[in-house]
C-alpha cells in the first residue's frame, strides 16, 4: 500500500472541495511542461538509487493525462523524505502539495519561510495563516505540539494538554528570553502564532507571559 501526494499549481484551491473540483478538471488533459519537467526530476532521482531505497510507490511517474496535476506515490516509510523533496522541488515552481490522508492542502501562497515541526507528521518549510490554524487545531496525541522556528533560538512553539489547554512559548534568541503562557482557545493560539511568524506583535503584548527557565 502506499501513500498518496498530489501537486497542484498554486492558488488552484483553497478548500478540500476546490481541491477535488480541480483534480477532475484535470483528468484528461495533456501533461504541462511543468509536470513533464517535476516527473523527469523524480525519476531520475529515483533511479539514481539501488532497488531497495526506491522512494517512488510505483515504476514511475508522471505521462499521464492529468494536465497540471501529478500524483506521487511512495512507501510508507519514505513519507518524510519525499514530502522534503517535492517541497525542494515543486515549491521554486509555485507549486502547492496536497496530502489527501491527512485531508492537507499545503500551498506556499502568502506564506513565510520558516522550520516548522508538526509533532504527528514532521517538518514543513513555510507556514501560512491557514496551515497555522489547521495544524493548531488538529493537534493530537501523542505529539501534540508545533514548533515554528525563524532562525536560530528565535521560535514559537505549542503544545496541547491532554485537557485541550495550550501551552505557548516563544523564545527571543537566548535564554533569558523564553517566555510562556496558557491559552485554551485553538482558533487563538493558531492567530497568535500566524502574528508572531510576520512580526505582528500586538496580540502578543496583551497576553500575561511569564518567564520559562529550562
Amino acid at each position: 500500500m502506499n501513500y498518496d501526494h498530489v501537486l497542484l499549481p498554486s492558488g488552484a484551491a483553497s478548500t478540500l472541495t476546490e481541491v477535488d473540483t480541480y483534480l477532475s478538471t484535470q483528468q484528461g488533459l495533456a501533461e504541462t511542461d511543468v509536470v513533464a519537467r517535476l516527473a523527469a526530476e523524480l525519476n531520475k532521482r529515483n533511479a539514481e538509487l539501488p532497488e531497495n531505497d526506491h522512494f517512488l510507490g510505483a515504476d514511475s511517474v508522471g505521462g499521464a493525462a492529468t494536465g497540471a496535476v501529478l500524483h506521487v506515490p511512495c512507501p510508507y516509510d519514505a513519507i518524510g523524505y519525499v514530502r522534503q523533496l517535492l517541497f525542494a522541488l515543486a515549491t521554486p515552481l509555485n507549486y502547492a502539495l496536497y496530502d489527501p490522508q491527512l485531508a492537507w492542502l499545503i500551498d506556499p501562497a502568502g506564506s513565510v519561510p520558516a522550520a516548522v515541526t508538526h509533532g504527528g507528521t514532521g517538518g514543513f518549510p513555510y507556514l501560512t495563516e491557514a496551515l497555522a490554524q489547521l495544524w493548531v487545531s488538529e493537534l493530537i496525541p501523542p505529539n501534540p505540539y508545533l514548533i515554528v522556528e525563524r532562525a536560530d533560538q528565535i521560535y514559537m512553539q505549542t503544545y496541547r494538554a491532554e485537557s485541550g489547554e495550550f501551552t505557548v512559548e516563544y523564545r527571543d534568541g537566548a535564554p533569558n528570553k523564553h517566555f510562556g503562557t496558557k491559552l485554551t482557545d485553538a482558533a487563538t493560539v493558531g492567530a497568535l502564532i500566524w502574528e508572531w511568524a510576520t512580526d505582528d506583535r500586538t496580540r502578543l503584548q496583551t497576553l500575561p507571559w511569564t518567564r520559562v527557565e529550562l
